[in-house]
Parts: structure tokens; C-alpha cells; sequence
């Protein structure tokens, strides 16, 4: 349990993690933030304390009579007087009163014999003739920093008396700036922890769906197709991300069910031709077994051998013929669409049909105008496998084929009825299937590999029609292909 938790936690702070990463890179953007918060806080607080240091001068500066401050410059009653500079103005700030013809005189000396800030002259000049109020600057003098407030002094006759300038060190101020900006640090420190301790399990919850995810990714990897992810999670990305994954693994299921199909199909197609071939091949090579035998010398069995091989070659050029045309009708078709009359087709295969049924008696239903597009060679295989179908399983003698073409329901019917043995219902769903027979026995005395009516189906596929049987046991069967009039795009 403990070496499981461990592991957890390891992969929770490997770099690569989503939830590192997201963990890592929020609490920089937030430390980012607060860095920034600092940086402004600290420049505002800076301007805020001197500001309101400079103000509170002013307001000492103020509370002494401005008829008192040209006295004051003349005298040097608390120039060195410590508890009279008390009294004024606190301890560590230096006076000075320029008046308006510029001349320096200090009025407080600045503690521990520093030296007193003097700016130049153009500096007060310029100052008395701004509009009365209070100025101050930051002056750096031998190394310290000072804070050096300028207030013109006005006499009742509106006039510059003078500039009072009062100069204190900035080392209080920086001490409480800095005291401000550690504790701030503090409180970011604070907030950063307290942060990673409440985004941690946040977090956690937030990804336990792309966690079930990641499980049942894990379950399909191991090949369970059937498996789908939840697409109800109450977080819109990973909800259309598990539709699409949905879709996809439908789309893989059901190509992994084709392939698998078309594998079986194939591998009964091989065994189907390869036992197909095999029987005329064994028969042709018994007869030469027995013609090296001897029989080649006796006219009678010479000739009925010869006979025999003849019409097993026949069987197998039909067979390798029919494999050839199911092949080529397999790949992209070249077909020769045109507009054209079928009852005109099937009227010019009528002496052909008729020599073909030999003593069955055939009818012909030929609509005029049966007007459609269509391939001519191909539509006239599909005539003469259905009728050849037909001849097989009906009567030499009582057999009857009956042939109609008509216009039905936006396109043209060639319909191909014999009164035959019919076909089992089980059989119908199969009829079109590659090397199907009812008769399932090899040595069946009529039909033959089984590809006619493939080859129609695929025929019929070609021209956008639709092949159907319909069939019952005793009473013939009755095969129907509709051509549409028009062949879409």
C-alpha cells in the first residue's frame, strides 16, 4: 500500500505529469502575480510615505507664523540649541530659510555635524516663482539619502517673503517601507502554501476524469474494442473528448469486424476455388493416367477421354474466367453508361435464349420504352446468368422461363420466373454469396461453381440496382433486378 502511494506521488511530481505541470505552472503564474503586486506595492508605499512625510513637514512648517521665519533666519537662537530644535521640528531634520535674493541660512543645523543640503540657487529661484505650496525631492548628500521639502513662505502683501527648506534623513522611511514589504513577503508565502495545499486535491478531483479515461484506454489497449469511454463527465472538453475517441473506436470496431470478415470470406474463397479446380484437374489427370496406360491405342477410349478432358478444361476456363470478371468487378469498374432500351436488349437475345433452353417452352414480356442507362455488355451477362440459372433448375421437358421487363417505381424490372424445384427459404439469404450451392455435394450433376449469381449481384451493384429472389419450394422462383432511370453522381 505504501509502495503504491509512493509510486503515485512520484508520478505526481514527474515532470512530464499533467498534474505537475498544471500544479507547477499555476503556482507560477500566481507567484508571478504576486511578485508583481509586491514590485507596485512597494513603489506606491514609497510614494505614499515620502508623500506623506512631506506633508506632515509642511504642517510643522505652517504652524509657525510666517512673519516669525525672517527672524528666525537673522537669529541664531536654536540654530544649535537642541531642545529648541526639538520643540520645532523633529530631531534628525535640518532648516533652512532662503530668502528671495537667494542667500542660504540655516536655521537648524542637521544632527551629528552632517552636512546641511543646499541645492542650487536656480533650483529656489525657480521654486519662489512657482505658485505657493510644498515641493519636495529626493537629494542624496556624501551617501545618505534625504528628503528635502521646500515651502514658499507668502507675507501679507501677497510677496515672496522667502523658502523655507526642512531636510530629513530617509533611513526611518525605508526602515518602515522595508518592514511593510517583508511582511507582504510573508503573507505571499502564506498564500503560495496555502495555495499548493488547496490545489493539490482540487486538482485531483478535477482529472479523476481524464483518469478514467487513461483506464479505460488502458482496458481497449489490451483489446477489448467493446469498451467506451463516459462522455457525461460535467466537463465539456473531456466530454467532446470522449465522443470523438467513442466514435473513433466504432469506426475501428467495425473496420477490425470488416477485415475480419473479409479474411473469413477469403479464406472460403480460396479453399472454395482451390477444391473447385481441383476436381476437374484430378479428372483430367486421371484420364491421362489411363490414356499412358494404354487406352491412347483403343479409338473408343481415346475419344471418350479426350471428350471428358475437353469439357473439364471448359469447366475450368469458366471457372478461372468468372474469378478474373468477380476480380475486376471487385476493383473501381469501368463501365460504359448509356442511355438505352433493355426490351430492346433482351428482344435481340431471343434466338440465343431459346437455343439455350433446348425443349423448356419460353415466354417474353417486353414492355416498349423501357428507357434506362446501362452497360450493354454487362446487362446481357446478367440476362443470360439468370436464364442460365433458370435452364439448370427446371425440367427439360415441362420446364418454362418466363422473361419480363417492365417500368416500375422511377426505373425499369427485368424479371427472370421459372416454375422450377424453387429454393429453400433458408437458402435465400446466401443466394448471392460467392461459390454458394444448394446442393452442397461436389458430384452434384447440374450447376456450376457457384458465381453466376455473384457476378450479377456485383453487376447490379455497378448500375446502382437492386438483385432480389423470390422463392418457395415447389413453385419456381422468380428473380428481379430494378436499374433506376437515372444514375446519380
Amino acid at each position: 500500500m505504501k509502495g503504491q502511494r509512493l509510486n503515485n506521488m512520484v508520478r505526481f511530481l514527474w515532470p512530464r505529469s499533467l498534474r505537475y505541470q498544471l500544479l507547477s505552472r499555476s503556482l507560477l503564474i500566481l507567484a508571478g502575480l504576486l511578485l508583481l503586486t509586491g514590485i507596485l506595492q512597494y513603489v506606491y508605499m514609497k510614494q505614499f510615505i515620502y508623500k506623506n512625510k512631506a506633508e506632515s513637514i509642511q504642517n510643522q512648517i505652517m504652524t509657525i507664523p510666517r512673519e516669525v521665519w525672517p527672524n528666525l533666519a537673522n537669529s541664531n537662537i536654536i540654530r544649535k540649541d537642541p531642545p529648541m530644535r526639538g520643540l520645532l521640528f523633529s530631531p534628525d531634520s535640518s532648516v533652512a530659510f532662503i530668502n528671495p535674493e537667494g542667500e542660504f541660512n540655516i536655521i537648524v543645523e542637521p544632527p551629528d555635524n552632517a552636512l546641511t543640503v543646499q541645492l542650487p540657487a536656480g533650483e529656489y529661484m525657480e521654486a519662489m516663482r512657482k505658485k505657493p505650496g510644498m515641493h519636495y525631492r529626493i537629494v542624496t548628500v556624501n551617501g545618505t539619502e534625504q528628503l528635502v521639502v521646500l515651502h514658499t513662505i507668502v507675507n501679507k502683501a501677497k510677496n515672496v517673503a522667502g523658502l523655507v527648506q526642512v531636510s530629513i534623513g530617509t533611513a526611518p522611511l525605508k526602515e518602515v517601507l522595508w518592514g511593510q514589504l517583508l511582511t507582504f513577503i510573508a503573507v505571499a508565502l502564506i498564500a503560495l502554501i496555502f495555495g499548493l495545499l488547496t490545489f493539490l486535491p482540487v486538482l485531483k478531483r478535477t482529472l479523476i476524469p481524464l483518469s478514467k479515461m487513461v483506464g479505460t484506454m488502458e482496458k481497449i489497449d489490451a483489446g477489448n474494442l467493446d469498451e467506451r469511454l463516459p462522455d457525461h463527465q460535467n466537463q465539456l472538453e473531456i466530454d467532446r473528448l470522449s465522443i470523438s475517441f467513442n466514435r473513433m473506436l466504432e469506426r475501428l470496431e467495425a473496420s477490425f469486424e470488416a477485415e475480419k470478415e473479409a479474411k473469413e470470406r477469403m479464406r472460403r474463397f480460396i479453399a472454395d476455388a482451390s477444391h473447385e479446380l481441383r476436381t476437374p484437374l484430378t479428372s483430367i489427370h486421371g484420364f491421362l493416367e489411363i490414356l499412358l496406360r494404354g487406352a491412347a491405342n483403343q479409338p473408343d477410349q481415346l475419344h471418350k477421354a479426350l471428350t471428358s478432358m475437353y469439357s473439364e478444361s471448359g469447366r475450368i476456363n469458366k471457372l478461372v474466367q468468372d474469378l478474373l470478371l468477380l476480380a475486376k468487378l471487385d476493383r473501381t469498374p469501368v463501365t460504359e453508361m448509356q442511355e438505352g432500351l433493355l426490351d430492346e436488349v433482351v428482344h435481340s437475345m431471343e434466338p440465343q435464349l431459346k437455343l439455350m433452353a433446348g425443349d423448356r417452352s419460353v415466354s417474353f414480356s417486353l414492355a416498349p420504352s423501357t428507357k434506362c442507362m446501362f452497360d450493354q455488355d454487362k446487362m446481357k451477362q446478367v440476362v443470360l446468368n439468370l436464364f442460365h440459372n433458370a435452364v439448370q433448375h427446371t425440367n427439360p421437358v415441362s420446364g418454362h422461363i418466363e422473361i419480363i421487363v417492365q417500368n416500375v417505381s422511377g426505373g425499369v424490372e427485368l424479371t427472370v420466373k421459372d416454375n422450377g424445384s424453387g429454393i429453400p427459404k433458408e437458402h435465400l439469404p446466401h443466394l448471392f454469396d460467392r461459390f454458394y450451392r444448394i446442393d452442397t455435394s461436389r458430384a452434384r450433376k447440374h450447376g456450376g461453381a457457384g458465381l453466376g449469381l455473384s457476378i450479377t449481384k456485383s453487376i447490379a451493384d455497378i448500375h446502382r440496382g437492386k438483385l432480389t429472389v423470390e422463392s418457395a419450394e415447389g413453385q419456381g422462383s422468380a428473380f428481379r433486378l430494378w436499374i433506376p432511370c437515372r444514375q446519380s453522381a
